[in-house]
């Protein structure tokens, strides 16, 4: 029974001690609002952490990186190096779900006896674990194929 005794008192000192310390820490906000609950607290978890803008709109002025021009298309095209650097080094960098890994030939070999169109082809509609695009759906199957000619050149 003592013993229960010093370990519920020692959790309430515990406890006691961490919400001074949490008080203290939190100078940016007044006192009457350093809670998890306040309005403050509440108001900064749930704001937006992006704002999409469109050619032509106020916040396009603002914006510091590449704004999208309507209808989709990127603002800028990407060589196929960047666009490999961009999204399929993920996967093929690392040789992710049984992606051919760029440098290694052996990887490609088996993909490219089906010929090169079907290689591409694969990487415009998905195959396996390979998402359509490759997770680039504003990619033009132009750019899709520039990459894959990328990854094989670079895989020889």
């Amino acid at each position: 029974m003592r013993l229960m005794q010093v370990l519920l008192s020692s959790c309430l000192v515990l406890m006691l001690v961490s919400v001074a310390q949490a008080e203290t820490n939190s100078k940016d906000y007044p006192l009457g609002q350093r809670s998890l609950f306040s309005d403050r607290a509440i108001a900064e978890r749930v704001k937006p952490s992006a704002q999409v803008c469109l050619e032509g709109d106020a916040c396009a002025a603002e914006a510091p990186v590449m704004v999208a021009a309507a209808g989709g298309a990127s603002a800028a095209p990407l060589s196929a190096e960047a666009r490999y650097n961009q999204t399929c080094k993920v996967c093929h960098g690392a040789g992710l779900a049984g992606a051919p890994k760029v440098g290694t030939a052996a990887d490609w070999k088996p993909r490219l006896a089906k010929g090169m169109d079907t290689v591409v082809k694969h990487a415009i509609v998905g195959f396996n674990a390979m998402p359509p695009k490759g997770t680039c759906a504003t990619c033009s199957d132009a750019e899709i194929r520039a990459t894959v000619k990328y990854m094989v050149d670079h895989s020889k």
